[in-house]
């Protein structure tokens, strides 16, 4: 039996992404899905249904009785439970595929429990070689990087690249980035190729060679441990672990002159599940020139910047604090297309036969797996719950 897969329209207040583009629509009915599209799902990212028709898929109203029938549904953001969209308690065997975040809101993941979806979510994508294909939080935060810079260069009163005139020479923009993953790296190339001269800061001792290899220059600093009582810091799979408070102090402290030295200061550090490390103080914002522009890209979780509030625009004595959580959408077009790329990979993973193979011996589906058989199975989502 092919596999029928429904591509939900996204509900989210400014989430313009679509899950499927035609092109991948294409790929999925050449092996063997029966693809069906919300209509107007891809509108808003710029691919319409006449698009989604011509790659092979049907297009269904929402409140349209076959709207319900579905073997997989995927859709960017979680799928609004209770809706006609996905309607579990008539299709049991429906496996949920979107970026639900289980391990910093696993409420989420209970919902999903609660009406016998076995959930995958996006953002566990292992790191491991099998599974770059697949690395939607990669993706995501190439987009995010780069647009993170050009919503500081348009709130900037003055411009990025070093300029000889005729009315006298024109300084760069001096940009500090703190958090070197992969917005962070993207966000560094992407201030170079606009002219400004950028430092960068990673409390992974890895990120220096990252840092350095596109051109700018990596902050270095040396905390003793027998100052702060803690070993040095290392990482996980790639990602920053959760610091001591004694250190975290001391690398603001160091990190204080740099950041009242730069005209913009992006934030991007992150820990997977936990609140948004404090990175920038209020203190350190009021040493900032005025007119100088901080852009924090973790004000989803709290922010790395003290001041940050999320989706506003603070000013503070002049200084330009921005939280914004929905720069990935502004891409909508490319964020869409990477996005589906990773689904699609994704998909034929779980999928390899033409037939749902949920597997839970596999490294990369079981590291997915939320929820089945109408209970939460991911361990890391089960503590967040206290369950494990």
């Amino acid at each position: 039996m092919l596999v029928r897969l429904r591509l939900l329209r996204e509900s989210a207040p400014r989430e313009n992404r679509v899950a499927l583009v035609p092109d991948g629509v294409a790929a999925l009915v050449k092996q063997g899905c029966d693809v069906s599209v919300e209509r107007s799902a891809g509108s808003s990212s710029g691919f319409d249904d006449d698009t989604y028709l011509r790659a092979g898929a049907t297009i269904v109203d929402r409140l349209a009785p076959e709207a319900d029938v579905a073997d997989v549904v995927v859709s960017v953001r979680d799928a609004p439970m209770g809706s006609s969209s996905l309607n579990p308690a008539a299709v049991p065997s429906t496996v949920f595929v979107g970026v639900f975040d289980p391990l910093w809101a696993p409420h989420r993941a209970q919902r999903h429990a609660a009406n016998r979806v076995s959930a995958f979510s996006l953002d566990l994508v292992p790191r491991v070689t099998r599974a770059q294909t697949m690395d939607v939080l990669s993706s995501m935060a190439t987009i995010a990087g780069y647009e993170a810079v050009l919503l500081a260069a348009s709130s900037l009163p003055q411009m990025f690249p070093l300029m000889m005139t005729a009315a006298g020479t024109l300084a760069p923009a001096r940009v500090l980035v703190l958090g070197a993953g992969v917005a962070g790296l993207q966000a560094i190339g992407t201030a170079r190729r606009l002219g400004g001269v950028v430092d960068a800061y990673d409390v992974r001792p890895e990120a220096v060679e990252q840092i350095r290899s596109i051109g700018a220059r990596a902050l270095e600093f040396e905390v003793s441990p027998d100052a702060v009582g803690s070993k040095s810091v290392k990482s996980i799979n790639g990602y920053a672990v959760t610091q001591s408070d004694d250190i975290a102090q001391v690398q603001r402290e160091m990190l204080t002159p740099h950041v009242a030295g730069a005209d913009v200061v992006i934030t991007a550090a992150s820990v997977p599940g936990r609140p948004s490390p404090l990175l920038v103080t209020a203190e350190m914002v009021d040493a900032m020139e005025a007119g100088s522009v901080l852009v924090d890209l973790a004000a989803e979780r709290g922010g790395n910047c003290e001041v940050t509030e999320a989706d506003e625009k603070v000013d503070r004595d002049g200084v330009t604090v921005l939280g914004p959580t929905d720069l990935v959408s502004k891409c909508a077009r490319h964020a869409s297309e990477m996005f589906s790329r990773n689904l699609v990979a994704f998909l034929t993973c779980l999928a390899p036969d033409g037939e749902v193979d949920l597997r839970r011996d596999d490294e990369i589906l079981s590291a997915m797996l939320v929820t089945h058989d109408g209970a939460v199975v991911h361990p890391e989502v089960m503590a967040a719950l206290g369950e494990g």
